[in-house]
């Protein structure tokens, strides 16, 4: 695998490292080292901590890439002397003044916040809104992303740790022209502020299940920036 980039995936909330299961077996055939990040939304501070600890255990140049709070998370972690560019999946990439929160409050509200519950100090997506978070994949898809899915502290789009690795890093960014979670007009505003190489595509809130040979295809272009 030597003159591969190393390729570190960051998830995001009412999801797991599986979400990047179509991704992940092409990357490593095609001669990458790959690692996911399972991170437990426990908090942004040990979220961080485990993207990290992630980039550490893959040999360098990393790209890193992010889907939805997972863009918070490598816009953290991927200040690290070791990553060399970042792509963000329909995702939030705040700056070192904004929580996650404070970026999303900029724009409007999407309709998955319509269908939460918090219960044990946790945000559970229900089942209601599963069509807004993952509505383009298939019902039984659909059934799997919402069993399988992390549930996080009820407060971490709140919370805040330095860096912001978009300032210093190439950038490449997914816009979800559908997407029901995360407000694709932030998406696009925040493409634009960090410069990113920017691809739009017709899919949900997770193309990298929906449309995942699009989305390899930006990976492959980060990495091979790299080379």
């Amino acid at each position: 695998m030597a003159g591969k980039a190393g390729v570190v995936f960051a998830h995001g909330l009412w999801a797991d490292g599986s979400c990047f299961a179509k991704l992940i077996p092409t990357l490593q055939a095609e001669g990458h080292e790959v690692f996911a990040s399972q991170h437990g939304l426990d908090s942004l501070e040990g979220d961080v901590a485990c993207v990290t600890r992630a980039i550490n255990h893959v040999p360098g140049p990393v790209v890193l890439v992010g889907h939805s709070y997972g863009g918070t998370l490598i816009t953290k972690a991927g200040t690290h002397d070791r990553v060399g560019a970042l792509v963000y999946i329909c995702a939030l990439a705040p700056d070192e003044d904004e929580t996650s929160q404070q970026q999303q409050d900029k724009f409007a509200r999407t309709p998955v916040f319509e269908h939460i519950e918090i219960a044990d100090n946790r945000v559970y997506l229900k089942e209601s809104g599963i069509g807004d978070f993952c509505g383009d994949l298939p019902p039984q898809e659909q059934k799997l992303v919402l069993a399988t899915g992390a549930v996080p502290v009820a407060d971490i789009f709140d919370q805040q740790v330095p860096g912001t690795a978009w300032r210093t890093k190439p950038s490449w960014y997914i816009v979800g022209n559908q997407d029901r979670t995360v407000n694709p007009d932030l998406e696009r505003a925040g493409a634009e502020r960090m410069g990113a190489t920017t691809v739009s595509l017709d899919s949900s809130h997770v193309p990298m299940l929906s449309q995942p040979e699009a989305v390899l295809d930006v990976i492959r272009a980060a990495a091979k920036s790299l080379a």
